[in-house]
């Protein structure tokens, strides 16, 4: 299958999701089922992971739930309905758990807690209270902007109206979920495909009082904002759930350790056939609301909550062929073509192999009979070989040591941490050369995150790539529109948008710039503190001519690999021409300086040594809030170096001999305290 047959198939899914959306949200019904309805949100979201050129607003990784409906006002949620990320096997749990850790600076896993509630697979409500009384009701809508479907959700028997508990907070957003139990739905199943369908259309209805009618259940979980709540934790949240006069589920625990969040998850979803309403996973939550709070978000999902799924689905498959996709950085990544095999309702035909490691333990060759498994929003991946299958005449795959698309040499970098070569193998071309990278590279510079230049897509860079219109970024700014406008889909108005798009992103910010040039291991918070400290774009461009780049290395976050590749990327000639060529085209804005008058004025601090309770990324964020500045180095310029358990001693003695404040953590905790 080609490109254009596979955006082909995209877009037909995607209008696919967009119809049984309007249908589901608008009109209360549903031409497939619920299960079947996810499987076809889960190919969409693996077809965009698979082949990069593909992106579409109306896509499930671009929306959240659907726009509201015309039937009902729309209210901006003061704090957004965000989704969860997924966990789908232990192994994902264990990273979860560690990420926690290495934020908060925790050295035991078993210290933190855990609610953990089962996910009722309804439909998520906001109930606002102010002074105790029921305001307003909202639904998800697209997470930023809900239905007002206020006197819908009061003819619900579970919503309590008012509430005059004092401990009840002056205002507050109740957040849960909307279902119909199923021996409630046995009764209606006629007028529905599903439960979750039927809690969805009664909830839509134009008159309450058909809504009153329906077997609605509301069951409470958590909250978006509130005022004047004295809670501490979310199993005591649950708890005053109850005492307020709301319904909580009644299989909500508190476990500590993976182990254990396994156990329970394997007890309920072998129990869940006999619960009374439907639930497809369990959600683990920081029990703390006060390491929820330090936590925060990352992306669209909190960092301290996720959904941990039932059932991965696999199938048995033979490995046809073994492709090898060239990446941005010149990742070799192999893909296994596979004999196509409905697993979960889906066909797959791809499977990743991950990387050359992967496909030498495993003994992954062309021809072999495996096990694929595809979990949820997962890639599908072979599991394992059925070596009892294995032909006679079968051949040990060898990992290409050219480039399949430049045939430049590749290589193994090696890690200087774990003193071992990375596992995966890639093109030693730096610049523009192999095509591969170069049509990456331009896809990345055009991305959202970078130039985001509306309307010129990952397909488009390809198209105008094979018309040759376009070989290097510059070349996006000095398009032959008049030949564009000759092209088959291209009219003069589609041509003076794409215009009218680009020629508005010759305006952008230094960070933005240097994240847009695709510099291996400059990703989008490296190139943020690049562009701080060198804050203009005539300082970032002298570094073509500065060899050393010393300079770099008193930037807290940018180590030798980071300057490495900086090097590497003004030692290639094609990369000296497009940054030249860039610069006579471009505005790039100097950095703004950000919180001037904090309390960390003028001051510059360094870390040495463990810090307790707080992780140094947490640390110097704090720092930089009060517009302090973190340096890497020992030197005259360095106002207090600040000491944890086991400190480098050299850092120490060197502080001490240029008279640099050296304090300790609860000494910079009690100056930190006077901002508040």
């Amino acid at each position: 299958m080609n490109d254009k047959e596979i955006y082909k198939q995209y877009l037909k899914k995607i209008k696919l999701i967009q119809k049984y959306n309007k249908l589901y949200y608008n009109n209360n019904k549903t031409d497939i089922s619920d299960s079947q309805f996810d499987i076809l949100k889960r190919e969409v979201l693996n077809l965009e992971n698979k082949y990069k050129f593909l992106k579409d607003k109306n896509s499930p990784s671009e929306t959240v739930g659907f726009k509201p409906s015309k039937i009902f006002k729309k209210i901006k949620h003061k704090v957004p309905m965000l989704s969860l990320g997924n966990a789908f096997n232990e192994e994902d749990l264990i990273n979860f758990e560690k990420k926690i850790n290495n934020f908060l600076s925790y050295k035991k896993a078993d210290e933190i807690e855990y609610s953990a509630e089962p996910k009722i697979d309804g439909i998520s409500a906001s109930l606002i209270y102010k002074n105790g009384n029921f305001i307003r009701g909202l639904s998800r809508g697209d997470g930023k902007e809900g239905e007002d479907i206020t006197e819908n959700l009061k003819t619900i028997k579970d919503i309590p109206k008012e509430i005059k508990i004092k401990n009840f907070p002056a205002e507050i957003d109740i957040r849960g979920e909307v279902f119909i139990q199923n021996n409630d739905f046995e009764k209606i199943k006629g007028k529905f495909a599903n439960p979750r369908n039927a809690a969805s259309g009664s909830l839509r209805q134009k008159d309450p009082n058909i809504t009153k009618k329906m077997p609605i259940k509301f069951i409470a979980y958590t909250y978006g904002y509130s005022k004047n709540m004295k809670i501490n934790t979310q199993s005591d949240f649950l708890k005053n759930l109850k005492l307020w006069g709301f319904k909580i589920n009644r299989f909500n625990k508190i476990i500590k350790g993976v182990k254990n969040l396994i156990i329970n998850h394997k007890a309920l979803e072998e129990k869940r056939k006999e619960i009374e309403f439907d639930i497809d996973g369990i959600v683990y939550k920081v029990n703390s609301f006060d390491l929820q709070n330090r936590l925060g978000f990352a992306a669209n999902a909190p960092r301290w909550a996720i959904a941990h799924k039932f059932s991965a689905n696999n199938s048995i498959s033979e490995v046809l062929h073994i492709e090898i996709q060239v990446g941005r950085t010149g990742a070799l990544t192999p893909v296994a073509k596979i004999k196509p095999v409905n697993i979960g309702g889906v066909m797959v035909s791809n499977a990743t192999l991950h990387n050359e490691d992967e496909i030498n333990r495993k003994d992954i060759r062309v021809g072999d009979t495996v096990t694929v498994e595809r979990a949820g929003d997962v890639i599908p991946h072979v599991i394992s070989v059925d070596l009892k299958k294995r032909k006679k005449n079968s051949i040990k795959f060898n990992f290409p040591k050219e480039c399949p698309s430049c045939g430049s040499k590749t290589i193994k970098d090696f890690n200087e941490v774990t003193k071992k070569q990375d596992a995966v193998r890639r093109c030693i071309s730096e610049g523009y050369e192999c095509e591969k990278i170069a049509i990456e590279k331009i896809k990345h510079f055009v991305s959202k995150e970078a130039f985001n230049i509306d309307g010129f897509g990952k397909k488009i860079v390809e198209n105008f790539w094979k018309l040759n219109l376009l070989r290097l970024p510059q070349d996006i700014f000095k398009l032959n529109y008049n030949k564009i406008t000759k092209l088959e889909g291209w009219g003069n108005l589609s041509v003076s948008n794409l215009k009218y798009s680009i020629e508005s992103k010759k305006i952008i910010s230094l960070e933005r710039f240097i994240y847009a040039l695709g510099i291996r291991h400059i990703g989008q918070e490296n190139a943020k503190l690049l562009a701080r400290h060198l804050k203009s774009a005539d300082s970032f461009f002298k570094l073509s001519i500065n060899s050393d780049m010393n300079d770099l290395a008193n930037i807290d976050g940018i180590g030798e690999t980071q300057i490495k590749s900086i090097k590497n990327f003004f030692l290639n000639k094609t990369n000296l021409k497009v940054i030249s060529e860039l610069k006579k085209i471009l505005k790039i804005a100097n950095v703004a300086q950000i919180n001037k008058n904090g309390l960390f004025k003028n001051k510059t601090f360094m870390f040495t040594g463990k810090l307790n309770g707080i992780s140094r990324a947490e640390a110097k964020s704090l720092i930089e809030q009060n517009s302090g500045k973190i340096i890497s180095n020992v030197n005259k310029k360095l106002d207090y170096l600040i000491v944890g358990e086991k400190p480098t001693t050299k850092k120490v003695n060197n502080a001490k001999q240029l008279n640099i404040n050296i304090i300790n953590q609860k000494e910079w905790m009690k100056m930190l305290n006077k901002t508040s």
